[in-house]
């Protein structure tokens, strides 16, 4: 048989997703260390740069579905190759366009397709569909956790590029990267040959409507609103919040997204196995309801940089750990025929709570001069997520029949 008909090795599949992920996740974690020297230079609020990344996580979010779709019909190497491109594009964007309006829409747009491209909701889909059963949530927590060494790597080298090459030059010097790095995975990223199923066979329309009339999917939806919301306000604004109390020194803003990164890795290996074994519902619910008490602990003791880095460890174990539980689920409801694309559809909320958590902050945080209301509403949030996520049914679904195309 040849190469290319054999199937591919799932540690193969991970090793170049992981690297995909990594700078993925890696590069755009970074982006809250560009809020103020990028307002500062061109004169803006911290709204106009907030309001930038909220877009770029709502066109995540929003093309999320499409490149799924993509990435089960045609591959998941074409749609990483698109995203190299849209994300080289974003960073120019972002280190050239000088205009409000332009650089909104430029580093939203472009950014967010790029990230759906590559991040979680496209690779989910190569990497169900190569697992076996028994190992699925694990290989998903394997690549979470990619993720999340992603921030932890890349936290401290972006912050150095800023600090040593100016602002602008880092945007160049990531894109670079990501040509050099990213782009050649994409040569072990075949797909294993499907399950062939006798009879008519699902289409994607009829897929869609089967997800969105199952009342745990609605549930895992709204759940996931909740968890882009806390995680992209906290990796926005904690910099921006630590120098408003007194925190000047920059590297514990540094050293707490990096730890972050360092206990996410762990988190969302951990919780990734932990899925193989115990309910997944119960699970997600643990980790948001953690994330509430954490951070009112965080609130309520006396700011200082231990507090900070105790708190990004805490918020560490349970950054990423979400998504190998929700993929999960919707791969153990609805099989793996179409999970880039339902995945997508699941991310897609994930990213509106994103949008809404960084656009919010900085909305709030003008109007009021503080973050104390966002901090609030994140902690009640959790608390939301947490009981909305118990009675889901993770069974696979019972079809009558197959559903004609």
């Amino acid at each position: 048989m040849s190469a290319l008909r054999t199937a591919p090795d799932l540690k193969t599949i991970l090793i170049a997703t992981g690297v995909v992920l990594t700078l993925a996740m890696g590069v755009r974690h970074g982006f809250g260390f560009w809020l103020q020297p990028i307002s500062q230079a061109n004169g803006w609020s911290r709204e106009t740069y907030s309001l930038a990344l909220a877009l770029q996580n709502l066109f995540w979010g929003l093309f999320g579905p499409f490149a799924g779709m993509a990435a089960d019909r045609y591959g998941t190497a074409k749609v990483v190759v698109a995203g190299v491109g849209f994300y080289v594009a974003g960073l120019l964007c972002m280190a050239l366009v000088t205009n409000p309006l332009l650089f909104v829409l430029g580093a939203g747009i472009l950014i967010g397709a790029a990230m759906s491209c590559t991040a979680f909701g496209a690779i989910s889909g190569i990497i169900g569909r190569a697992a076996p059963e028994n190992k699925r949530s694990w290989a998903f927590g394997v690549s979470s956790a990619a993720g999340s060494f992603g921030q932890f790597a890349l936290m401290p080298v972006e912050q150095y590029l800023i600090t040593a090459t100016g602002w602008q030059n880092a945007f160049f010097v990531l894109a670079a990267v990501l040509v050099v790095l990213m782009l050649p995975m994409v040569v072990f990223l075949r797909e294993p040959p499907m399950e062939k199923s006798v009879g008519p066979q699902q289409s994607i329309g009829a897929a869609i409507v089967e997800a969105f009339s199952n009342r745990s999917f609605r549930l895992l939806v709204a759940g996931y609103f909740v968890c882009g919301f806390q995680v992209i306000f906290l990796a926005v604004h904690l910099p921006a919040y630590l120098l408003d109390k007194g925190i000047t020194d920059t590297n514990v803003a540094v050293m707490a997204l990096g730890l972050i990164g360092l206990f996410n890795i762990f988190g969302s290996y951990y919780f990734g196995k932990l899925g193989g074994y115990y309910p997944k519902r119960y699970l997600l619910a643990s980790i948001y309801i953690s994330r509430s008490v954490i951070i009112g602990l965080f609130l309520l003791a006396p700011l200082s940089s231990w507090s900070v880095y105790l708190f990004a460890a805490g918020m560490g174990i349970l950054w990423l750990s979400t998504i190998s539980l929700t993929n999960g689920v919707v791969a153990s409801i609805f099989g793996v025929k179409y999970l880039s694309m339902l995945a997508g559809f699941v991310f897609f909320s994930h990213q509106v709570g994103s949008f809404l958590g960084v656009w919010l902050g900085g909305y709030l945080y003008d109007k009021q001069g503080s973050y104390d209301t966002v901090w609030v509403i994140t902690i009640l949030l959790g608390v939301f997520a947490a009981l909305i996520n118990l009675p889901i049914n993770e069974s696979p679904l019972r079809r009558a029949a197959p559903v004609a195309a």
